[in-house]
């Protein structure tokens, strides 16, 4: 069973960038495929990227798509999300999520359901003012 442990965010101005982590523990963590989603105030958890276990199948949801990067250092049992050009409508508590198989599901919609992940990050707020 892995336990997800996250690190970063925080508060900054509209164009900055800020650097998340999700540390991993417990199993090999490149069995997981390892997602990021946040949510905002009064809205439903939203996903925002996914990364497979090898690292070489990645997918953005629109919204972030060219700002945002998902990577993961295995040697280091860890995914990050590099988030740059933040916008004051990026503010949220944003949540690692993994879940065992290191292949990502052929179906955006399975991708992007936060009931698809068994495991959860604490969460991490991120606010961006204007």
């Amino acid at each position: 069973q892995v336990q997800l442990v996250q690190s970063g965010g925080g508060l900054v101005q509209a164009g900055d960038s800020l650097r998340l982590s999700c540390a991993a523990s417990g199993s090999t963590f490149s069995n997981y495929r390892t997602a990021w989603f946040r949510q905002a105030p009064g809205k439903e958890r939203e996903f925002v990227a996914i990364i497979s276990g090898s690292g070489r199948s990645l997918f953005y949801s629109s919204s972030v798509q060219g700002r945002f990067t998902i990577s993961r250092d295995d040697a280091k049992n860890s995914v990050s999300l590099q988030m740059n050009s933040l916008k004051p409508e990026d503010t949220a508590v944003y949540y690692c999520a993994a879940e065992l198989g290191a292949v990502l599901p052929p179906s955006s919609r399975s991708r992007s359901n936060p009931n698809s992940y068994q495991h959860w990050g604490q969460g991490t707020q991120v606010t961006v003012s204007s």
